[in-house]
């Protein structure tokens, strides 16, 4: 590992509140993070976030809505019905994400957060 294992809990830090607050994490803030400062290739980049958010993704800010009143169970059939797309739409991602050149990958993930920062700047 090139990184300490503080700089790493520091990346897993900064994901869990910008997930618990604006619901993003691993593709905003883990990928960018691991690929730059840290220097991973993009897939390698990628399928470390992915590791990552295996489980604890939502867990306890989930908790943490659901205790406040903010969601109900039609919120978490929702959820739940857009994590089944996940699971079939994530395997098919991951088998074009590998067959990618990490450069190419790396400037499409960038057209990418570029597009959606656009959208959200000018709507």
């Amino acid at each position: 590992m090139t990184a300490s294992w503080t700089a790493f809990i520091g990346i897993g830090f900064a994901a869990g509140i910008l997930s618990g607050l604006f619901g993003i994490g691993g593709g905003l803030i883990i990928v960018p993070a691991l690929a730059l400062a840290f220097g991973f290739e993009q897939q390698a980049a990628t399928a470390t976030s992915l590791i990552a958010l295996l489980f604890p993704v939502g867990a306890l800010a989930v908790w943490t809505y659901w205790q406040a009143g903010k969601i109900s169970g039609e919120h978490v059939t929702a959820g739940l019905l857009i994590a089944a797309g996940m699971l079939v739409g994530g395997l098919f991602g991951s088998k074009i994400g590998v067959s990618l050149d990490p450069l190419v990958a790396r400037r499409a993930f960038a057209i990418f957060m570029v597009m959606v920062a656009s959208r959200m700047w000018f709507s």
